[in-house]
Formats: C-alpha cells, sequence, structure tokens
C-alpha cells in the first residue's frame, strides 16, 4: 500500500493523531506528510481509517 497526501490537506493533524506512526505534520508546510514509501501491513487498517475520515479527502491511497 502506498500513501500520498494531496494539496487539499487543511492541517487539522486528525491523521497525525490517529496514526503518527504513519504520518508526520509539517511545521513550515502546514500539512500532513507521510513517512514511509510503502506501509508496512500492521498499519494498513488504521491507514485506511485516517483516509476515511479525512474531512477534505486528501489522503490517497494505492493498493498495491
Amino acid at each position: 500500500m502506498k500513501v500520498t497526501i494531496t494539496s487539499q490537506c487543511m492541517g487539522d493533524r486528525n491523521c497525525n493523531k490517529l496514526c503518527p506512526e504513519v504520518f508526520e505534520y509539517d511545521e513550515d508546510q502546514l500539512l500532513s506528510i507521510v513517512k514511509y514509501d510503502m506501509i508496512p501491513e500492521h498499519l494498513q487498517d488504521v491507514v485506511r481509517q485516517a483516509a476515511a475520515e479525512c474531512g477534505a479527502d486528501a489522503i490517497i491511497i494505492e493498493e498495491e
């Protein structure tokens, strides 16, 4: 699974709170970034949850 965050990110940090192992907040850009190129299997369900709960629909998941 690959995950990207689009420019639609509102910077509300919900994904960071839900899954800090994968998402990090960039204070300079004021948006979240993804720490991994490929999401580890044990974190994939919570990443899907973060994408589903993203108010801006800014988290894009590419299933491998």
